[in-house]
C-alpha cells in the first residue's frame, strides 16, 4: 500500500464502481470469519456427501479461513457475474428426451478465464488508485467458499438448494473473489432467508439428491454423477437421469426466485455449436477429434472425451427407441474404453426390455 493510507470507505465504494463497470452485477466485502459454514462443511464431509470429491476435505481449515489461505488476508470482496443466455430453451429441452441437455451454464465459453481476468483487472484498477497492495484473484480454482463468503457479502442467501440465491437476480451467476489486505468496511449479510415454505427445488431433485433443506448428497446429484463421477454411474440412478448429459438445472428452472434472472450480456456466454438443441445420438457420434475442436475453450472439456460419451450412452438408454438412437449405440458397442461399453450395454438393455424400436421419418408417414 502506498505511503498516505487510502479514505477506505470511499475506496470501498469505488471498488464496487470499478467492479461493476467490468460488468459484474453485484460486488460485496465481507471479513474472513466463517465459523458457522466452517462447522456445516464438516459435518456434509463427514456424512461423506461429498463423495469421490476428495478436494473438498483435502486442505484442512484453509477452505473456511481466507487468512490461511492467502496470509495477510483481511478482508474478501464477492463479485457476481450472471451467465444465463437469453433464449434458454431449458423446460423444452428437458421435454425432448432424444434431445442432450446442458446445463446453462457450460453452453459458452470457459468462465473461469473470462471472469478471473475480470477479477484481475479490478485489483490492477485498485492498484493504480493506491498504489501496490496485497490482493489475489479466485474464480472456483482453490479452496474458497465462495456461496459462504458472498452471502456474507450482501449478495444473497444460501436456499434450500444449496445454492446462492438473490432476490433481484435468482442463482443463474457465477461468483468470483478478491482477497486484500486491507481492512476495507464490510457489508452486512442479508437479514434473513428468503425460501420461507417453498420446497419446489427439493421436490423436483430427479434423483432426489437433496437429504432436507440446505443438505445435499452430492453422490446422487446428477450434475457430480455427469462431470465430477470419473466411474460408472451407478444402475439405479441412470433412469432418473433422463437426458441430461453434462450438468443439471431442474432446481433452478423451479425456483421462483428465477423468474427475475436476466440475461447475460456476455457474449462469451452465448450457446456455441448448437449445444443448447443437439440430439444424442448426434453428439455421441462425434469422434475424439472433433469433441476436442467443438469443446475447446469450454467447461465441458472437464468430463473429457470418455466421461462425455458415458454420459450419452445414458442418455440414449433413457431416450425413445428409434432407429437413430440404436444404430447410435449400436456402433459404439465395441469402443475401446469399458466405461463407454458397459453403458452403452446397459442402454440397449433397456430398449430391448421395451421391444421394438418406433419408426421415425419417412416410415412413419411424415
Amino acid at each position: 500500500m502506498s505511503a498516505s493510507a487510502p479514505d477506505l470507505p470511499a475506496l470501498a465504494q469505488s471498488i464496487k464502481d470499478w467492479g461493476r463497470e467490468l460488468g459484474f452485477a453485484h460486488v460485496g466485502i465481507t471479513g474472513v470469519d466463517l465459523g458457522v459454514h466452517e462447522k456445516h462443511l464438516e459435518r456434509w464431509l463427514e456424512a461423506g456427501y461429498h463423495g469421490e470429491m476428495d478436494y473438498m476435505g483435502a486442505h484442512g481449515s484453509k477452505r473456511s479461513h481466507p487468512d490461511e489461505l492467502v496470509p495477510g488476508t483481511l478482508r474478501v470482496v464477492s463479485l457476481r457475474m450472471d451467465y444465463l443466455p437469453g433464449d434458454t430453451r431449458m423446460a423444452q429441452q428437458l421435454a425432448q428426451p432424444e434431445k442432450a441437455y446442458i446445463s446453462r451454464y457450460a453452453l459458452g465459453r470457459d468462465y473461469h478465464k473470462l471472469v478471473r481476468k475480470r477479477v484481475q483487472h479490478l485489483a490492477e484498477r485498485i492498484q493504480k488508485d493506491i498504489g501496490p497492495f496485497g490482493f489475489r484473484a479466485f474464480v472456483d480454482s482453490a479452496p474458497v467458499l465462495e456461496k459462504a463468503i458472498a452471502e456474507q457479502a450482501g449478495l444473497g442467501w444460501i436456499g434450500k438448494n444449496t445454492l446462492l440465491l438473490n432476490r433481484k437476480a435468482g442463482s443463474y451467476f457465477f461468483l468470483a473473489e478478491l482477497f486484500v489486505d486491507m481492512p476495507l468496511p464490510v457489508d452486512p449479510p442479508q437479514a434473513s432467508e428468503h425460501c420461507g415454505r417453498c420446497s419446489a427445488c427439493l421436490d423436483i431433485c430427479p434423483t432426489q439428491a437433496f437429504v432436507g433443506p440446505y443438505v445435499l448428497d452430492a453422490r446422487r446429484c446428477i450434475s457430480y454423477l455427469t462431470i465430477e463421477l470419473k466411474s460408472a454411474i451407478p444402475e439405479d440412478l441412470r433412469p432418473l437421469i433422463g437426458n441430461r448429459v453434462f450438468g443439471c438445472d431442474d432446481c433452478q428452472i423451479v425456483c421462483p426466485w428465477n423468474r427475475f434472472a436476466r440475461p447475460s450480456g456476455e457474449s462469451d456466454f452465448k450457446p456455441r455449436h448448437n449445444l443448447d438443441s443437439a440430439g444424442l445420438a448426434e453428439l455421441f457420434l462425434w469422434d475424439e477429434q472433433t469433441f476436442l475442436d467443438s469443446t475447446e475453450g469450454s467447461p465441458l472439456r472437464r468430463a473429457g472425451y470418455e466421461r462425455w460419451l458415458r454420459n450419452l450412452a445414458v442418455g440414449l438408454g433413457n431416450a425413445p427407441s428409434t432407429i437413430q438412437v440404436l444404430e447410435a449405440l449400436k456402433a459404439r458397442q465395441e469402443y475401446p474404453s469399458e466405461l463407454v461399453r458397459e453403458h452403452v450395454q446397459w442402454a440397449l438393455g433397456q430398449h430391448s426390455s421395451r421391444g421394438k424400436p418406433a419408426p421415425t421419418g419417412i416410415s412413419a408417414g411424415l
